[in-house]
C-alpha cells in the first residue's frame, strides 16, 4: 500500500463549524449508525454532538468527561469521567452506571482513549495538578469487562491509534514531546517498545491522533498550530496549517469517511493569549482525499 504523499497545506483548508470556544476539546468520534459527530469539553463537564445537516447538541455531566466510545451492542456508550470508566446513556435521558474507579488520588485523571480492532478499550491518564510528575497510566479494558494496567510512568497520555491490521500501537507522552510505538500482542500484551518521534521545536506536543485507510498517522500537534499526517515510518507526508494554536485531537468522519474533524483549545490562556487566538476552542473540519475507517467499538 502506498501512502499519498501531498504538499504542506495544498489545499487543506479548515473550516469552522462550531466556534464554542471550548477550554478543552476532546475527543471527537464520528458515530456512523446516527450521522454524528461526538466530542468533549473535557474540563467544562459537556458533551457535544453535532448532526451531518448541521443540528446541534449539548449534555452537561456532573464531573470531566474525556472520552466517548461506540460499544457493539449499540446500547449507550462507553465514556470516560474525570475519576472512572463508565457506560452512559444519553437516551431517553442521561444515565451513567460507573464500571471502574481505578486512580489511586483527586489529582489523577483520565485523559483519552480508543477502541482497537479486537474490541479493548485503551485508556490513558495523567496528573492533572502536576503534568511534570509520570503518574500516568494506560489501562485495558477487554470486552468481558476486566481491567488491566498496559503501561505506566507516563506523563501525559494521549491517544493512542492502532495500524489497520491492528499490530502497532502508537501512544503519546504529550509532556515530552514524543510517539511511542509498541507491538500488540493477540491477547493485548504490549511488546518491543521504541521512540516512533520525537517532536522538535516549534512544532508542538503530540496529542490526539487517528490513521487514515493508507495506515497513515494524522496527530493534532498541541501548541504548534497544526495537524500532520505521518507515514508509518514516521516520515512526515501532510501539514494542515491551523488557525488556532492548540488543536487537541482529530476524527474522520461524514459518509465518505473524507471529513477529517479538529477539536482545540484554550487551556493555559489569560486574557491576552485568549484576544490573540480568536476561535481557540472551535470544532473545525477539513476535506481530505484518502479516508479514514469506521471506529472501533467495544466489546
Amino acid at each position: 500500500m502506498t501512502a499519498s504523499n501531498s504538499a504542506a497545506s495544498t489545499g487543506l483548508i479548515p473550516d469552522c463549524i462550531w466556534p464554542l470556544a471550548a477550554e478543552l476539546g476532546e475527543g471527537p468520534l464520528w458515530h456512523a449508525a446516527e450521522q454524528r459527530l461526538y466530542f468533549v469539553n473535557l474540563v467544562g463537564n459537556a458533551l457535544h454532538a453535532v448532526d451531518a445537516d448541521g443540528g446541534r447538541h449539548t449534555w452537561q455531566l456532573p464531573t470531566y468527561v474525556c472520552w466517548l466510545l461506540p460499544r457493539k451492542d449499540g446500547d449507550g456508550f462507553m465514556a470516560g469521567l474525570r475519576d472512572g470508566i463508565v457506560r452512559l446513556w444519553l437516551v431517553p435521558e442521561l444515565r451513567i452506571e460507573y464500571l471502574h474507579r481505578p486512580l489511586e488520588h483527586g489529582d489523577l485523571r483520565f485523559n483519552d482513549a480508543k477502541v482497537d480492532a479486537a474490541g479493548r478499550i485503551w485508556a490513558g491518564t495523567m496528573n492533572a495538578a502536576d503534568v511534570s510528575r509520570p503518574h500516568g497510566k494506560l489501562f485495558r479494558l477487554d470486552p468481558d469487562g476486566g481491567l488491566r494496567t498496559a503501561l505506566t510512568e507516563y506523563h501525559i497520555c494521549n491517544g493512542p491509534t492502532f495500524s489497520l491490521d491492528g499490530r502497532t500501537m502508537y501512544h503519546n507522552d504529550s509532556f515530552l514531546d514524543r510517539t511511542y510505538a509498541y507491538d500488540v500482542n493477540a491477547d493485548g500484551g504490549l511488546d518491543n517498545p521504541r521512540l516512533w518521534r520525537q517532536f522538535g521545536a516549534g512544532e508542538g506536543s503530540p496529542d490526539g491522533m487517528t490513521v487514515d485507510s493508507e495506515d497513515c498517522v494524522w496527530i493534532a500537534q498541541w501548541g504548534g498550530a497544526r495537524v500532520c499526517r505521518y507515514s508509518p515510518a514516521g516520515e512526515l507526508l501532510t501539514t494542515i496549517a491551523m488557525p488556532v494554536a492548540q488543536p487537541s485531537s482529530v476524527a474522520f468522519g461524514g459518509p465518505d469517511l473524507k471529513t477529517l474533524y479538529i477539536t482545540s483549545a484554550w487551556q493555559g490562556y489569560d486574557d491576552a493569549c485568549r484576544a490573540a487566538d480568536p476561535q481557540a476552542g472551535a470544532l473545525f473540519s477539513v476535506r481530505v482525499d484518502v479516508p479514514g475507517v469506521p471506529a472501533a467499538q467495544f466489546g
